[in-house]
């Protein structure tokens, strides 16, 4: 697998193929990424993810105990 994160000057752009995939068929998919951090934008930086659950405060479940016969009592 090849991954190149490339900032083109023109038109064209030449890709050195690994001698493995000679005589195989390869995808090639070009596509713009987020300017500001250099990603796809599928994936968020850590202090993005902080900011966003931050406000859910962490839930311990080292005493729970499941039931079962609680939970099908259905009288």
């Amino acid at each position: 697998m090849i991954r190149e994160i490339v900032k083109p000057a023109g038109k064209t752009y030449t890709l050195n193929l690994p001698d493995e995939m000679i005589g195989k068929t390869v995808e090639v998919i070009a596509f713009e990424i987020d300017k500001d951090n250099g990603n796809n934008g599928n994936k968020k930086s850590s202090a993005e993810i902080k900011k966003k659950y931050s406000k859910y405060p962490p839930i311990s479940h080292e005493n729970y105990r499941f039931d079962r016969d609680d939970a099908n009592d259905h009288e």
